[in-house]
This record gives structure tokens, C-alpha cells and sequence, in this order.
């Protein structure tokens, strides 16, 4: 998962390496000049929050140095949150199809990631778990976006652009969402069977 989302992160920014907003692939933005950076900063916090997602979900890093989890915890909170806010401010000058699908994706991811935060600090471990699985499965929609839009964009011939542009905003947190979901319940199901055969463990 880290090297999936170090080669996300390096195709998805290099070009923005000159921090340069004449060639920069931007949308219009007439009358905003303050796009641009807010552009940059949401990049560099939703950067921060794809790496740092990484590390919570690493079982050996959770094991071995539960601070170090905790802290990399609450960049990642942060991180989201700011990235968050900033890419509804600007939504508005992404292409109109696919601007409810990014932003429900945007308001679902802030609002799970707080809950997880707040599940965390009340000791409701299982929930912040589970809420942190649905968190990672959203923001890891960048990664499905990129490839299913490549793959869409070679399809053209048979499917209308428009009809790309708004799947791709649904499939990938959508998709995600539900995958992990799944995994919940076969992980569930895997202790519950655990605790039949032993039942001095406790569920």
C-alpha cells in the first residue's frame, strides 16, 4: 500500500513541481486569484494525510509504538480536515459533472475521520477502528479515480465523456467503502468463529 501510494503521489504531482500556475494543469478560475495556493495547500495536506493513513493502518507500527500511531493519528486528523475544507472551496471551479460526487466524498471522509478521532479518545476502540477503515477506503479514492478515469478516457468510442466524469467520482469511495464494509464483516466473523473453538478469548 505504501509503494502504491508513493507512485499515486509522484504521478499526481510532478506536475506541479514548478509550483508554477501558468503551466500548472488547472481549470479556469477567472476572478480568484487565491486559487492556486489554496490548490497547493490542499495538495500538500491531502499529501500528508495519504501517507500518514498508511502508517495507522500498519498492525506492527500499532503493536510495537503505540505514540508513534497516536501522533501520525492526529497528523492525519488534521491533515484531512484542512485538505478537506479547502477542496470544497474550491470544487466549484472543477467540471460541473462530478462536483456532488467529490463533494460528498469530501463532507463523508472529514465527518468519519472526526468521529474515529473522538471515538479514539473516549476509549471506543472497535468503533475508531472501524470508522478509520471507512476513512482510508475515501481518501484511497484518489487512487481508484486516477486509474478508472485512464481507463475511461481509452474508452471514449463507446462511452460518453460525461458519463466517465461522473462515475469516476462515485466508483472509487463508493467501491471502497463497500469493500471494507465486506472486510469488517469477514473479520468478524473470523474472531467470532475463534471464540466458538476458544471460548476463553475474548471476542
Amino acid at each position: 500500500m505504501a509503494l502504491v501510494v508513493l507512485g499515486f503521489l509522484f504521478f499526481q504531482l510532478s506536475p506541479f513541481r514548478e509550483l508554477n500556475e501558468a503551466t500548472a494543469p488547472i481549470p479556469p478560475h477567472d476572478g480568484f486569484p487565491a486559487y492556486f495556493p489554496i490548490l497547493l495547500t490542499h495538495m500538500f495536506f491531502g499529501t500528508v494525510a495519504m501517507i500518514t493513513v498508511v502508517l495507522q493502518l500498519w498492525p506492527w507500527l500499532r503493536r510495537n509504538h503505540p505514540k508513534v500511531h497516536r501522533v501520525s493519528g492526529r497528523f492525519y486528523v488534521v491533515s484531512t480536515l484542512i485538505s478537506g475544507c479547502l477542496g470544497l472551496i474550491i470544487v466549484p471551479f472543477a467540471p460541473i459533472v462530478g462536483q456532488i460526487g467529490v463533494s460528498m466524498a469530501t463532507i463523508t471522509w472529514m465527518a468519519v475521520t472526526t468521529m474515529a478521532f473522538v471515538r479514539a479518545r473516549q476509549g471506543q476502540f472497535v468503533k475508531h477502528r472501524r470508522l478509520m477503515l471507512y476513512s482510508f477506503a475515501i481518501v484511497m479514492n484518489n487512487v481508484w479515480g486516477l486509474l478508472l478515469g485512464r481507463i475511461g478516457f481509452t474508452m471514449l468510442d463507446v462511452i460518453d465523456l460525461l458519463y466517465i466524469q461522473e462515475g469516476v467520482r462515485w466508483l472509487g469511495w463508493v467501491g471502497n467503502l463497500m469493500l471494507v464494509q465486506w472486510w469488517i464483516y469477514r473479520t468478524e466473523d473470523r474472531q467470532r468463529a475463534r471464540t466458538v473453538r476458544n471460548p476463553e478469548v475474548v471476542a
